[in-house]
């Protein structure tokens, strides 16, 4: 059983920047699929920034470049550091987990295909123009 907990979510203006973290607890193997997604009102849920067991992270094209993703496996905690917001990514951000892993992009297509074991319950994120 795994426990996700995300927060850091708020309200900020266009171009500016908030940190989500998400701690999770429980059978957290370190090279399990990891990640950020998101869902806005009225949209499918997207995979955002997902963490490939070998380290490396895959990115949802809108974010790249201002976007990043890393983990403290000290902590047990995943990040996710937005800079450059924009109203567009506006959305519940969610951190998920799959207990498998794999390299390369791997695990972001996992993840587009309903792959992820569990699910916290949403940090809202809210971009004003």
């Amino acid at each position: 059983q795994v426990q996700l907990m995300e927060s850091g979510g708020g309200s900020v203006q266009s171009g500016g920047s908030l940190r989500l973290s998400c701690v999770a607890s429980g059978s957290t193997y370190r090279r399990y699929c990891m990640g950020w997604f998101r869902q806005a009102p009225g949209k499918e849920r997207e995979g955002v920034a997902v963490l490939n067991s070998d380290g490396s992270t895959t990115y949802t094209d809108s974010v790249k470049g201002r976007f990043t993703s890393s983990k403290d496996y000290a902590k047990n905690t995943l990040y996710l550091q937005m800079n450059s917001l924009k109203p567009e990514d506006t959305a519940m951000y969610y951190c998920a987990i799959a207990m498998t892993e794999g390299s390369g992009g791997y695990c972001y297509l996992l993840a587009t295909e309903g792959g992820m074991d569990y699910w916290g319950k949403g940090t809202l994120v809210t971009i004003s123009s």
